[in-house]
């Protein structure tokens, strides 16, 4: 999608820090952290949310759920995260391109 935000990151127009990449799905930095780690993993294919979904997406979105807690660990979230896959304006989606929010604090090394 032309004026997507996300899409534009995907495909490396908008500059982001990248924490992990594939061929479907892409993992950054969220600008406006609400946590300690606050990342934002995208699908490359463009839906607007998790409302428009479609069965062609499930494979796709398995192997996105199956990423996170991957990527959590990397990022030193051990003991635990939080996904957040907000829906819609009124479910506080902002960025209309699906997005599942991995948030949570380091594990302090013992």
């Amino acid at each position: 999608m032309a004026d997507c935000i996300f899409c534009k990151i995907a495909d490396g127009t908008i500059p982001a820090d990248v924490v992990y990449e594939d061929s479907e799905m892409l993992c950054f930095k969220d600008i406006r952290p609400a946590a300690p780690v606050h990342l934002l993993l995208i699908p490359k294919t463009h839906f607007d949310s998790l409302a428009h979904a479609a069965p062609e997406h499930e494979a796709l979105l398995g192997r996105m759920m199956l990423k996170v807690p991957q990527i959590a660990a990397e990022h030193g979230l051990a003991n635990g995260f939080k996904t957040q896959i907000n829906t819609g304006k009124g479910g506080g989606q902002e960025v209309f391109h699906l997005h599942v929010h991995i948030l949570g604090t380091p594990s302090k090394a013992v």
